[in-house]
């Protein structure tokens, strides 16, 4: 435990940063899993949707600083590319 009052605020916010970040980071993975699932399954219009669902939340968790904005970017584009290339099959 610190012994000093600064320092026992910080660890105090360090957990609950950690908290909300694991929930973000927690929908963000499932969201991006729910699509891969939908476009597994080859339900195109099922996948449509779930694209644009975890994109919206790949953009939250980085608005949010729970991904670096390149690291989100490349998340999107990866999940785009997947969905084009299905499409075209």
């Amino acid at each position: 435990m610190p012994n000093i009052q600064s320092a026992a605020k910080r660890a105090r916010q360090n957990i609950k940063r950690e908290e909300r970040n694991k929930r973000v980071k927690s929908m963000l993975k499932n969201s991006i899993r729910r699509f891969e699932d939908s476009l597994a399954e080859g339900d195109l219009e099922d996948a449509q949707v779930k694209l644009t669902a975890a994109v919206r939340t790949i953009d939250k968790a980085a608005a949010k600083g729970v991904l670096h904005k390149n690291n989100a970017a490349r998340k999107k584009s990866y999940l785009h590319r997947a969905f084009n290339k299905s499409k075209a099959v």
